[in-house]
């Protein structure tokens, strides 16, 4: 099991150096455990390049069928937990890294007073590394916007208006609301694409027959609103993402299309069995819905 874990993390790291660091463990350490579990297959399971380690044909098979033994595994720990009164288990969960501490701090602190023998290992993505996660099997829960696939099962936590971020110094910063339209020639400052939020802007515009100008794409929120401060261009926030991100020099202000809307769910597969870990923070959730 141990260096079915191993193989699992060099693989989804892409080195031995960044697993190690996951596995709080050293290289020496997880080099032997993938050395020892070639031995025992037979066969080399990665192909060792120069900047990054990938599977070989042998390892993606091993790597699928240990995602399955492993989470077999928790399932097991976690039918016994439950046998004891969810004293223990663990709980793969996947965070958006737009929207989350807001939605997830609150059902996080109630989980954790009702069941504090109960590890949460915590995964944040965005919205297209979140759903691959859940898909493999690698997470039990993940916060997905809405709609998805009819592959998984939805629990809706919340959803808010999407506004437009402009610079204090901005022709329209004035104005009490905005249309596409007014926006045509404005660049854009956009969360990249592996983000639902640069999509839903994106198509947005389309839908208005309008050609998205898009100046700057980026991961972090905090230097999106720097790029907007600084008048590189207009960016678009869930409207409680907003008000917990102010700054001075931007100003917010609503946009009038009720089909821009951020609707952020529980999601977990559909086919999957759920640990009873995954079950509890869903009743949790539920609870405070």
């Amino acid at each position: 099991m141990r260096n079915l874990r191993v193989l699992v993390e060099v693989i989804r790291q892409g080195g031995f150096t960044d697993a190690a660091r996951v596995l709080f463990s050293t290289q020496s350490t997880v080099s032997k455990a993938i050395k020892a579990l070639e031995d025992e297959m037979g066969v080399p399971l990665l192909e060792r390049g120069s900047r990054h380690v990938a599977p070989t044909a042998a390892g993606a098979i091993v790597h699928r069928q240990a995602l399955r033994i492993l989470a077999a595994r928790e399932d097991l720990l976690s039918e016994i937990a439950e046998l004891k009164g969810l004293r223990r288990g663990l709980l793969r969960l996947g965070l958006p890294r737009v929207g989350g501490d807001a939605l997830f701090a609150p059902i996080f602190a109630r989980f954790r007073q009702r069941y504090p023998g109960i590890e949460v290992q915590l995964s944040e993505h965005g919205s297209a590394r979140l759903r691959e996660l859940l898909h493999s099997g690698e997470l039990d829960l993940a916060g997905l916007l809405l709609p998805v696939s009819d592959e998984f099962e939805t629990q809706e936590l919340g959803r808010e208006p999407v506004d437009a971020l402009l610079p204090a110094s901005h022709r329209l910063a004035t104005r009490d609301s905005l249309r596409f339209s007014d926006l045509a020639d404005t660049p854009l400052v956009l969360f990249d694409t592996g983000f639902m939020l640069h999509a839903m802007v994106t198509d947005a515009f389309r839908a208005h027959r309008l050609t998205p100008q898009v100046a700057a794409q980026s991961s972090q929120i905090g230097f999106m609103l720097e790029l907007v401060a600084a008048g590189i261009g207009v960016s678009f926030l869930p409207r409680l993402v907003a008000h917990m991100h102010r700054r001075e020099g931007v100003v917010q202000i609503p946009v009038g299309d009720p089909a821009l809307e951020w609707r952020m769910a529980l999601a977990w597969r559909r086919e999957a069995y759920l640990p009873h870990a995954a079950r509890a923070w869903l009743d949790v959730a539920r609870a405070g819905a």
